[in-house]
């Protein structure tokens, strides 16, 4: 009776998934191999391979790496001083860090264009100092900015949350033997923090490959990446769902890869040995 309960309880998500998460994906499988005649095909996964889609997707790929790298380089050091504070029992600066996770995804983007615009924020600030203004709106690196912006707290806190679970006492113990900060940083900190730096990088990349939304935004139509072709393939006037889940199932794929790679690290975590 107590089994028979918690599958009742467990039916209200079953059906959520069957009919959010399954049925979807079975359709999209379905229309990615099939033409709008319904005969099977390959064309519409190989559509990635083509010139016209095949720049925007490299575009993507170079972009998701680069933003991947730039949170890494601001990621790790903070995570380090975060650790820090969590050590004294100072959570309120780490909640501080996270609170503008908490904030809409829309409206933390559309700030970012009242600060980027020609006669935004920025702008007025570097015009009172005497600078002249820079013109970071509808580029490609006014995008990176955004999706650095928006992707940051998602590569901190896995790493933070791998620092949090290193024992003081073996660094005080590496300490005791003459190591000074760059060996306990290089044989100890490092190494134990790879379970969440491979967590944090697969985080950040697999969404900012088919991000769209911020390039929408911040690129005004003048940045164009893979996900904005895939956004145009659903959405147009001359909607293609058959080449728009084509694509879909391409990015799909590389979104395995990432997760079979994070599960290969994470499968280590237990394993990680001092250099």
């Amino acid at each position: 009776m107590k089994r028979l309960g918690k599958r009742l309880l467990a039916g209200p998500y079953l059906i959520w998934m069957l009919l959010f998460t399954v049925v979807p994906l079975v359709l999209l499988v379905y229309n990615a191999f099939t033409g709008a005649d319904g005969s099977f095909t390959l064309s519409n996964v190989a559509a990635i391979l083509d010139p016209v889609n095949g720049k925007p997707f490299l575009r993507s790929i170079g972009m998701s790496l680069l933003v991947t790298g730039i949170c890494l380089v601001l990621s790790f050091p903070l995570a380090l001083i975060l650790r820090k504070y969590s050590s004294n029992k100072n959570s309120f600066i780490v909640m501080i860090f996270i609170l503008p996770m908490w904030m809409n995804f829309m409206l933390r983007t559309l700030a970012w264009r009242l600060i980027l615009l020609n006669n935004g924020i920025l702008n007025q600030i570097l015009t009172t100092l005497g600078f002249g203004k820079v013109h970071l709106m509808n580029t490609i690196w006014a995008v990176i900015l955004g999706t650095v912006y928006d992707y940051l707290p998602f590569m901190v806190l896995p790493i933070y949350n791998a620092l949090v679970k290193i024992d003081n006492d073996v660094i005080s113990a590496a300490q005791d033997l003459g190591a000074g900060q760059w060996t306990i940083l290089r044989r100890i900190i490092i190494p134990l923090s790879i379970p969440g730096v491979v967590s944090g990088i697969t985080m950040v990349m697999v969404p900012s490959i088919s991000e769209f939304v911020i390039a929408s935004m911040l690129g005004g139509g003048k940045v164009y990446l893979i996900g904005n072709v895939i956004e145009q393939a659903f959405n147009s006037g001359y909607a293609d769902i058959h080449a728009g889940s084509g694509l879909s199932l391409s990015l799909m794929v590389l979104i395995l890869i990432s997760m079979v790679i994070y599960r290969f690290f994470d499968g280590e975590e237990g394993e990680s040995s001092l250099w």
